[in-house]
């Protein structure tokens, strides 16, 4: 079955209730539009447990959809509530996610395992949150989780088995394709592409997993099975034990996979044998709490963030350009941030340089910078470089960074900054503003033209006028330095096509992106094939300044 298929049979045998109509019910207020009574309502919040450390529905009662068969009966029974409460039974139990989709699939679940009157609120914790209904966040410590919090090191396969769940998984266990750890030992050291497949919470998997195991939680399976999986390849599933796998083994069948065992005995057998376990670098709590919307994406994911933590970028210049781009890779996450500049604000810059305020005036802009950039983000390191980059010092400087992120506004400068990216073969991510037209591109020896390739020698001095001179449309930089950043956060988790051998052009008053194509030339003196670097030279002289 797919998906797709899956939802629409759930939404006609599963009735779906707004955020208003749950908020109703939670205030204890009269029947709602569906004839709904309040009394004892019980909210189930099924989402992952860093989900719901971020905010839950007041008093929701944390069940991770991919851990519902073994817990539901202990947390949702009517013998683990006082006897004041066993009224609350004879009221509906209303199942939420984050957008609506897996509370469908885990209300279906829950009437499965013999609960009645199950709902799944529309919309999901966003719509809640968008409108506007009150939400409670619990406390770091771990306390405060309600009904439902869990225990990162809680073994939820480890326990007393639900007698319903105990039944389906002796059933399963006779259709179900086991792979003992020796087997699947030597389908890990043949590499002969099976996918090793972990279908524990978040938190269980960066305590430690399978070598080049995909994650892919459980209570997503349905979501994003079809997208993530192979097909055409075997799955070996498994968790902490061999429960869950067993049930995701189920589900995965009934998604259409056809080659799928499970590692008998999970990855606490597996462990036992002394077979070996890889633990990942990970982040901090605060860190996954912050990066969120990027690690739930496939092409960023933990180990995305992870190199956009370890990344370090130097930024040429805090003016126009520097400042959205700085701004963006310091929201985004690049762990070292360095910024080049020897000016201090000036009134005149506030226009555009959104790095720097009014109260900052005759301050230097890398302390300026510095400032806004840890306020945004105080877990990445600022490291600010007063002073003019020159052929004296930019050796020392681009040696410690990976990648240089030109927003410099005079030639000079520019020539200089394309020649170390060249000794360095360090990619150049470039930018340039003038009145209403912006252009970007990245520079990367080795793989594409450099600056040198395009422009062979700069122009004279009164073709180019600053934007002082010129002036510049103050939104125009924003724009032009947001792509900058775009190509630098590429380039780090090596996704996408970067601006190789492509000059992006913007013209603000028509509204209009073009695309030019540019060539590496063959006799280039900087970054021709088999010629050594000539050196730096005068460049202001070289720049008729």
């Amino acid at each position: 079955m797919k998906k797709d298929e899956w939802l629409s049979t759930l939404r006609s045998e599963i009735k779906e209730i707004s955020p208003e109509e749950v908020r109703k019910l939670l205030d204890a207020k009269p029947p709602t539009s569906e004839g709904i009574t309040a009394e004892g309502i019980t909210v189930v919040d099924v989402r992952e447990p860093e989900e719901f450390r971020q905010g839950h529905v007041p008093g929701a009662v944390h069940l991770p959809k991919g851990t519902l068969e073994l817990q539901a009966e202990e947390k949702l029974s009517e013998r683990q509530l006082s006897e004041q409460n066993l009224s609350r039974k004879r009221g509906p139990i209303v199942a939420y996610c984050a957008g609506g989709f897996r509370s469908l699939f885990a209300a279906g679940t829950l009437r499965k395992l013999g609960f009645q009157n199950v709902l799944s609120m529309a919309g999901g914790f966003t719509r809640w949150k968008q409108n506007g209904h009150p939400f409670d966040v619990p406390r770091s410590d771990g306390a405060g989780e309600g009904a439902g919090g869990d225990s990162k090191d809680r073994d939820v396969e480890g326990g007393e088995i639900p007698s319903a769940t105990g039944e389906e998984l002796k059933k399963l266990r006779g259709t179900v394709r086991e792979s003992s750890p020796e087997e699947a030992l030597r389908v890990l050291q043949n590499g002969k592409g099976a996918i090793f497949l972990d279908v524990r919470h978040a938190d269980e998997f960066r305590q430690g997993h399978l070598p080049g195991a995909l994650h892919l939680s459980r209570g997503f399976l349905e979501l994003q099975g079809e997208q993530k999986l192979d097909r055409q390849k075997s799955i070996i599933v498994y968790s902490t034990r061999d429960l869950r796998s067993l049930l995701a083994a189920d589900t995965l069948r009934r998604l259409g996979f056809e080659n799928v065992s499970l590692l008998s005995g999970g990855l606490k057998l597996w462990k036992e044998r002394g077979y070996p376990v890889e633990v990942p670098e990970g982040l901090t709590d605060r860190e996954r709490e912050r990066y969120l919307r990027h690690i739930t994406m496939d092409e960023v994911g933990e180990a995305g963030q992870l190199k956009l933590k370890k990344a370090r970028v130097l930024c040429i210049g805090a003016g126009g350009l520097g400042s959205p781009a700085a701004y963006y890779l310091a929201a985004a996450g690049v762990g070292t941030l360095g910024i080049v500049d020897y000016d201090v604000v000036d009134r005149s810059n506030l226009q555009r340089q959104i790095l720097h305020s009014d109260d900052r005036i005759g301050m230097l802009k890398t302390e300026s910078a510095k400032r806004t950039l840890l306020g945004l983000n105080p877990d990445i390191q600022v490291i600010p470089h007063e002073a003019r980059l020159t052929s004296a010092n930019v050796d020392e400087l681009f040696s410690k960074y990976d990648l240089i992120l030109d927003g410099c506004d005079n030639f000079p400068t520019r020539y200089l900054v394309n020649d170390g990216c060249v000794k360095h073969k360090k990619p150049n991510v470039h930018g340039s503003i003038y009145r209403f037209e912006g252009q970007v591109t990245v520079f990367w020896p080795g793989r594409g033209p450099c600056y040198r390739c395009l422009y062979p020698e700069p122009p004279p001095p009164e073709m180019a006028p600053s934007c002082a001179e010129a002036g510049v449309l103050g939104v125009l930089p924003g724009i032009i330095g947001a792509l900058e950043a775009n190509e630098a956060i590429k380039i780090i988790l090596g996704k996408g096509s970067p601006l190789v051998g492509r000059l992006l052009t913007f013209e603000a008053l028509e509204m209009r992106f073009r695309e030019l194509k540019l060539r590496r030339d063959p006799s280039c003196a900087y970054c021709a094939e088999g010629k050594a670097f000539p050196g730096y030279s005068d460049y202001a002289f070289f720049c008729g300044v």
